[in-house]
């Protein structure tokens, strides 16, 4: 049974998931008034889209540095002002680079979240209920991403489709969450695995671990403790570059690589416009948005009742041929011009149902895991600056390659990438459910 407390602790930290989610997704409802009110070009508006992916790219490559040396609680209370800053800053800014500064500043905030909160809640977590609880992030980025569509679409029914400042409403409100954020996370202890490796705190790291594992606490510490003694025996044990750590490091970035390639930033950034390529109005577009951010939020749901019990592997075995199904039907209906009714918003349904229950559940789970304590952070930083990097280079470049390509080429890109991640899926990928982090290590260190 998990522990209150523990169940607590993890959907506070998940909030820098729903923040996430929202932040990531607000901007496909201002996306298009953004471009009218500065009168940005193709080329100057796919970098004002894509400069918090930017941000993000490279929060997720310092993010390591305040969780490793401040604590993992003292990095999350930078994020959470960072997003509180941000989203009341690009609200109000009347100059357009400054709006990027402020949209750049708000991905670093992403970028360090995706880092930190995956990691805290699997350091807190009890083996047999680290993915239910790791998953919180997931379900919370789906939640935001949600939240930020039922917002704009509220926020346009309120304002009317030609009111000019819509979008600084659409932007400003997540400033409500973010200050919630910041004060709740005063309620969260410390990780108890970085007091023991950073600081040697054994008292307060027993405390927290008796909460979460009343009943065995005292063989966790004991395991933790023995587990950083061998790492820091190992010659360039803190150096994730190494042969010890090349297997896991190579499936954090294989993971994060095909979790991009899927297409699925793509899709959420430019949703409306994509719909729009099929025919469909504005506003039709912006509801059938607002769906598909709620089955991405339906079937996360799903997933964390199967995360522990199917496992990762399964899940993503499963997810890996839905979106190759679904994909090659958006891509042959671009390419044969089958827009009549709705058939590619039901293909896009379904290819979020899927995706939502295998790689949008699992990868942020799988990451956080993988790595030994010595060197999660850096690891957990590898794959969220890979993820990253191709989030920003698809979503900067999507515009560009659906015009000159179109969208059947562009969408048959992403189906074949799939069929190379089932292939790692069924090869490669290792199953870490119901195992210690301990344990996780022994399997997979020096593979």
């Amino acid at each position: 049974m998990i522990q209150r407390k523990v169940i607590l602790w993890s959907v506070i930290v998940a909030m820098g998931g729903f923040l996430f989610g929202f932040d990531t997704a607000v901007i496909s409802g201002a996306e298009k008034a953004i471009q009218m009110y500065w009168g940005l070009g193709a080329l100057a508006h796919g970098l004002t889209i894509s400069i918090a992916l930017i941000g993000t790219v490279i929060g997720a490559f310092l993010g390591r540095i305040p969780a490793d040396s401040l604590g993992r609680k003292k990095a999350l209370l930078i994020i959470a002002f960072i997003f509180l800053f941000s989203s009341l800053g690009t609200s109000l800014a009347t100059n357009w680079y400054l709006f990027m500064v402020l949209r750049f500043i708000g991905g670093l905030g992403v970028g360090a979240s995706s880092v930190i909160a995956p990691i805290y809640i699997s350091e807190i977590s009890p083996a047999k209920a680290r993915g239910r609880l790791v998953i919180l992030f997931q379900f919370s980025i789906v939640f935001g991403i949600v939240i930020a569509f039922l917002s704009n679409l509220c926020i346009i029914y309120v304002l009317g489709q030609g009111f000019p400042d819509a979008w600084r409403y659409m932007l400003g409100i997540m400033a409500v969450p973010s200050l919630l954020f910041l004060l709740l996370l005063k309620l969260v202890p410390e990780s108890p695995r970085w007091l023991l490796l950073h600081r040697a705190q054994h008292d307060e790291a027993r405390q927290i671990l008796q909460v979460i594992n009343p009943d065995g606490f005292e063989a966790d510490l004991e395991n933790i403790i023995i587990s950083n003694i061998e790492d820091a025996k190992e010659e360039g044990g803190e150096n994730l570059f190494t042969h010890r750590y090349r297997f896991p490091a190579t499936l954090a970035i294989l993971f994060a690589f095909f979790n991009q390639v899927s297409g699925i930033n793509a899709i959420i950034y430019y949703a409306p416009r994509i719909f729009e390529m099929t025919g469909l109005s504005k506003s039709i577009s912006l509801r059938s948005t607002f769906f598909l951010g709620c089955v991405n939020l339906f079937f996360t749901m799903i997933a964390i009742f199967f995360i522990d019990s199917m496992g990762r592997r399964k899940l993503m075995l499963i997810g890996s041929i839905g979106l190759i199904l679904t994909l090659g039907l958006v891509s042959y209906s671009f390419y044969t011009k089958s827009f009549s009714g709705y058939y590619v918003t039901f293909y896009l349904l379904f290819y979020i149902a899927f995706f939502a229950f295998s790689q949008g559940a699992v990868i942020w789970v799988f990451i956080s895991e993988i790595f030994p304590n010595q060197v999660r952070a850096k690891g957990q930083t590898l794959g969220s600056f890979t993820h990253w990097v191709m989030a920003a280079l698809i979503a900067f470049s999507f515009p560009y390659f659906a015009e000159k390509l179109g969208g059947g080429n562009t969408f048959l890109f992403f189906t074949v990438m799939m069929f190379l991640q089932l292939l790692f899926v069924w090869k490669i990928m290792p199953e870490t459910k119901g195992k210690s982090l301990e344990d996780i290590e022994h399997t997979l260190i020096g593979h």
